[in-house]
């Protein structure tokens, strides 16, 4: 006796699309690595909540505006032309040098992909400038004169280990 088994729906291109979303995460998380620990640093009066700070502002007071999603409009409203680092589906990354700091300017296609990039950020923690499907990161001293320019809102993500400074 045979019997007939429905046909298997192949899962590899949604497969495809997670593994290159979990990817691009990664490697734009890696390559903020090194701006958080360079530029990061305890802060004395960070809460221990260690999720969101608290939205103070969305739209740039300075520019009357709320910065767009694009890397290269980011940038141009910091003073700075992007080096363009990553572009995929999932993100649009550039680098950012200027005399004061280097920064990275990361946009997003949608808000729901900003927020997985900030998920993984959190294991590395540090302060953030995130906006409506865009994320900078910067030194947290320019992180007041950069939402002055661009709106959003700070976020602190907590990192693993320990706090800097504490035993």
């Amino acid at each position: 006796m045979s019997q007939q088994q429905a046909p298997v729906r192949s899962t590899r291109r949604n497969l495809s699309r997670a593994h290159r979303l979990r990817t691009v995460t990664a490697a734009g998380a890696l390559v903020v690595l090194p701006l958080v620990t360079a530029c990061g640093g305890g802060d004395a009066a960070g809460g221990a909540g260690g999720g969101k700070a608290a939205p103070s502002v969305t739209a740039a007071p300075a520019a009357g505006v709320v910065a767009p999603a694009k890397v290269e409009v980011i940038a141009g409203l910091t003073g700075c032309k992007a080096k363009i680092r990553i572009d995929a589906d999932e993100l649009r990354q550039g680098l950012c040098h200027t005399e004061k700091a280097d920064y990275l300017i990361t946009t997003f296609p949608e808000e729901k992909l900003k927020e997985t990039w900030l998920e993984e950020a959190r294991v590395y923690g540090g302060k953030y400038l995130v906006g409506t499907r865009w994320v900078v990161s910067v030194k947290p001293a320019l992180l007041e004169s950069f939402r002055a320019k661009l709106g959003g809102t700070i976020r602190e993500l907590r990192g693993i280990g320990p706090k800097p400074g504490g035993r």
